[in-house]
Parts: structure tokens; sequence; C-alpha cells
């Protein structure tokens, strides 16, 4: 379908990663983070967004990376992520939200056997962009089943910490 051709391109640790737009639902600026104990090292916090309250992953810790540095164009981008049973609502912490663009599928290669910074399961494929590459990002991979399920702890004790302590 011709939407699946989308994405949104933004910068990590000065390259530019895209994921497709059809599981982003919104993108806001770094902020208001509630900090949840016990969690790994990449899930910097939960936010509350209208109410629900989203689990923030640092993409570049979780890549094996230094985390993201907090500047004016930190953006958290919020993503649908799908797993099996349900989807989840995650926020991932980006250096900067660069645009938009069309890739068509014909531009897009196959993740590098080796070379790649990320693990490659983490990537769907190299958009060629104008003589570049992005990294498209394979957002179920980036956020597995495992991390889901660690992120619905984060949810819950955030909700917790959120509210105040909740009745037993």
């Amino acid at each position: 379908p011709q939407d699946q051709q989308q994405y949104l391109t933004f910068m990590l640790g000065g390259e530019t990663f895209a994921i497709g737009i059809l599981a982003i639902k919104e993108i806001i600026e770094y902020g208001n983070l509630t900090e949840v104990p016990m969690m790994p090292d990449y899930i910097r916090g939960v936010i509350n967004l209208r109410g629900s309250v989203v689990p923030v992953v640092d993409l570049s810790t979780r890549f094996g990376r230094k985390s993201t540095e907090l500047t004016r164009r930190t953006c958290i981008v919020i993503i649908e992520v799908a797993s099996d049973q349900e989807t989840q609502v995650v926020g991932v912490v980006v250096d900067a939200v660069n645009e938009v663009l069309e890739i068509p599928q014909d531009q897009i290669e196959p993740p590098p056997a080796f070379g790649a910074k990320i693990r490659t399961d983490f990537i769907r494929g190299m958009g060629k962009v104008d003589s570049k590459f992005v990294i498209i990002l394979n957002v179920g991979n980036v956020l597995s089943i495992d991390d889901l399920a660690l992120l619905e702890q984060a949810n819950a004790q955030g909700m917790e910490s959120a509210n105040g302590a909740a009745a037993g």
C-alpha cells in the first residue's frame, strides 16, 4: 500500500533513522518524565499523556550506546508497537525529528549483514534517500515482547507513583 512508504526520519547520535509513519501517533517535546525505579537503563521513565501512562525508552541506550543528550531539539516520538496480543504505546527519545519522507520499496535494501552499529534485527532495511542511507527501524524488534512486559510493569509502577499510593 501507498502509505507504507512514508517514514518519519529523526536523528540519533549523528545518524538518520526512520520509522514507518503508520506506527507513529504523535511527537511531543521532551519533559515531565517520572522516573521509575528498578527499570533497565534504557527506560527513561514514564510520561502522562492525556491521562494514560506511557513508558519512555531511550533508543540510544537501547542500541548499546551512551544515553541521548538532552537539547532543545530533543523530542519524544509516541509510537504504537503491536505484539500478538495487544498494542502498546511507547515514547522513544530522539535527538531531533527531521521530516516525513517517502521511501519507495525499491529504494530499500536489506539490513547489512555486518558493519551496522546496532543489532541487525533492529533494522528493517536501509532506505536510500538522496544517495544517503537512512536506517529504517523494525520497531517491533527494537521494543521486543520482553521489553513490553517490562514496560507494562513500568506502567503499573508509574500509575502508582502518578496517583500517589494506589489502594491495594
